[in-house]
């Protein structure tokens, strides 16, 4: 039997609240699409929705008890419930119950770009050395990180949450929740610029994971960041005396020496704190090459052997919508495509399109980017997506398709023979891409997560002609 995460006696210690009936939890859910046997449901509410409309559904799918605020008309009399005051508070009450109880060494991540990819390459790094528990996708806000916190086990070794924000306040909030042994900034870009007056004012909005860092703990920093000194500085200012660094400068903790960039893998010289080593990162792209020196460095922070750590590089895989690849079989032959459709910044557009400038095509094949809008850029969306048009020449992408109204500013940068065609949507642009991709070819797509591009890649998945081709399917 699995041990219980939470009972009724003890979640209604943490929460405050009231139990009713004698249950045992082994998991924690707030979405009864995705709900488990055994887990305990918590009816959260939204601007659009209210989880209490789906208390009953979750306990007809074997939910052990539901965590309400009221209770809803259709409810059985005879329900196992935890009633608290507010669904939202009990939820960060039981996240901190769950992390005053943990023995885990924590460790937390944020960054403008590569905050999922390197959480799950630490997950994948440290799950090597002991039991592992991470967030689970990107579940990096005001419930996910609670709910990340509440499902973490008691004997646990090590435990990874990914912080994100769109606004100022955001992560200090959260990693006050978290309060890790290690905190990883990936980097500082143009994301979410919509929000903020400048860059600089990102960067202090990433500091703040600083501010939940624990006596002794280590900041981890991106040496060869514009922002660095700024981030330092915040460090200094948070009395943190253990800064480590990453990058390729000379001065860097984990420093890259080189690094062998192939269409499908990496091979990486690198010193880790004097440790000399050589691995494989079985993902391509130069961005992963340096998550990886971002990982090292945490495992380090942790004292975790980073010799194993480099090794367990060999066999990372890519999320669903974060760079997975697999080929769709034509009539006559495959292409390849590249799911990067999760979300995009105009950092994150450079690295995919390196990533498609190194792929292998068939013969008489293609590299095409179908591309939605970058979203929440502000005042500067025209000018970086029509910025997007120089790394596309450079990596030699032959062709590129677009949708969105900010997209539209790419396809007037272009050359002529680079334009693929523009469309209003996704659902418009999944349909032309399908009509033009052949044989041979290499299609990236990428947008934010706002420009819906899994249909285009529901679009691309369903030119399939192999036995079961609809399995790959993707929500938008």
């Amino acid at each position: 039997m699995t041990e219980p995460l939470w009972t009724a006696q003890n979640a209604a210690k943490a929460t405050r609240g009231t139990a009713t009936g004698d249950w045992h939890a082994t998991g924690m859910s707030i979405d009864t699409r995705t709900i488990q046997p055994g887990d305990l449901f918590v009816a959260l509410r939204g601007p659009s929705f209210d989880g209490h409309r789906f208390a009953a559904d979750a306990l007809s799918k074997g939910a052990a008890a539901v965590m309400i605020d009221h209770v809803p008309d259709n409810l059985p009399a005879d329900a196992k419930t935890l009633r608290v005051t507010d669904t939202q508070a009990g939820l960060e009450a039981l996240g901190a119950a769950g992390r005053a109880r943990a023995r885990a060494k924590v460790l937390a991540i944020t960054g403008s770009v590569g905050k999922t990819g390197t959480k799950e390459a630490l997950r994948h790094a440290l799950s090597t050395q002991g039991k592992t528990h991470a967030s689970s996708a990107s579940f990096n806000n005001h419930w996910g990180v609670p709910l990340s916190l509440a499902r973490l086990p008691q004997d646990a070794a090590y435990a990874v949450f990914e912080l994100g924000m769109n606004h100022p306040g955001e992560i200090g909030a959260l990693v006050r929740q978290v309060r890790p042994h290690a905190a990883l900034i990936t980097t500082v870009v143009a994301a979410h610029l919509g929000n903020f007056d400048s860059e600089e004012a990102i960067a202090d909005a990433k500091a703040e994971i600083l501010e939940g860092l624990l006596n002794g703990g280590t900041a981890v920093l991106n040496r060869d960041n514009v922002h660095f000194a700024r981030l330092e500085r915040a460090a200094r200012e948070q009395q943190i005396s253990h800064v480590a660094t990453f990058g390729e400068a000379g001065e860097a903790d984990v420093r890259l020496l080189s690094a062998d960039c192939h269409a499908n893998a990496s091979d990486v010289h690198a010193v880790v704190h004097g440790l000399e080593l050589h691995f494989r990162v079985a993902l391509p792209g130069r961005h992963w090459v340096t998550n990886t020196l971002g990982v090292l460095a945490m495992v380090h922070a942790v004292d975790g052997d980073v010799r194993q750590a480099a090794d367990s590089f060999a066999t990372l895989t890519s999320a669903t919508g974060r760079g997975a690849r697999r080929h769709i079989q034509l009539a006559a032959g495959t292409f390849e495509l590249i799911d990067d459709s999760y979300n995009a910044n105009p950092t994150s557009m450079a690295a995919a399109f390196d990533v498609l400038g190194r792929a292998e095509l068939g013969p008489d094949g293609r590299r095409i980017a179908a591309l939605g809008d970058m979203l929440e850029l502000g005042l500067h969306s025209a000018e970086l997506h029509a910025g997007l048009a120089a790394p596309i020449e450079q990596a030699g992408i032959h062709l590129v398709f677009t949708c969105g109204a900010e997209m539209a500013a790419l396809e007037a940068a272009l050359p002529a023979p680079l334009c693929g065609g523009h469309a209003e949507d996704s659902e418009a642009l999944g349909a032309l891409v399908a009509a033009n991709v052949r044989a041979g070819d290499v299609v990236l797509v990428k947008g934010s997560a706002g420009a819906k591009m899994g249909r285009v890649i529901r679009a691309l998945d369903a030119l399939d002609q192999t036995n079961g081709s609809q399995e790959g399917s993707h929500a938008s």
